[in-house]
C-alpha cells in the first residue's frame, strides 16, 4: 500500500492527540482523530471517525460515525455506524451505535443500545 497520495502523507488526513498531551474541555472535529494522549470533556465528531488508542485515558461522551476503543474510556460513546471494542480497550458508560463488536478481552460496563442490529463479539 502506497502511503502518499498526490504528495500527502495518509497519516496527516486525521489529527493526532500523542501520548504526552493532556487537554482539559471539549472537542469539535471536522475530521478524523486518533487519541494516544489524555482528554477530559466531550469529543464530538460528527460524520467521521475516533480512534482511541491503546495507552489513552479518555473521560469524555463520545461522539463520530465510528469509534474504535483500544484504551479506557469513561463516558457515553455513541457512534452512527459502528463503535467497536477492541481486546485491550475498556469503556465504562453506556455504548448506542447500530453496529457493536467486542473483541475477546474488552471490558465493558454499561449496557449497549445496538437500536435492533445485533452486537458481535468476536471470539479468538
Amino acid at each position: 500500500m502506497d502511503v502518499k497520495r498526490d504528495g500527502i502523507d495518509d497519516r496527516r488526513l486525521a489529527s493526532w492527540i500523542g501520548k504526552s498531551i493532556i487537554i482539559k474541555g471539549d472537542i469539535v472535529s471536522s475530521g478524523d482523530l486518533i487519541i494516544d494522549g489524555q482528554v477530559t470533556g466531550t469529543i464530538e465528531l460528527g460524520n467521521h471517525s475516533l480512534t482511541i488508542g491503546p495507552s489513552a485515558a479518555v473521560v469524555a461522551n463520545l461522539i463520530a460515525k465510528t469509534v474504535t476503543v483500544s484504551g479506557k474510556v469513561k463516558g457515553n460513546v455513541s457512534g452512527a455506524a459502528k463503535v467497536e471494542l477492541k481486546s485491550t480497550g475498556s469503556i465504562e458508560g453506556d455504548v448506542t451505535a447500530p453496529s457493536f463488536v467486542m473483541d475477546l478481552g474488552g471490558a465493558l460496563a454499561g449496557k449497549v443500545d445496538a437500536r435492533g442490529a445485533r452486537a458481535t463479539d468476536k471470539r479468538g
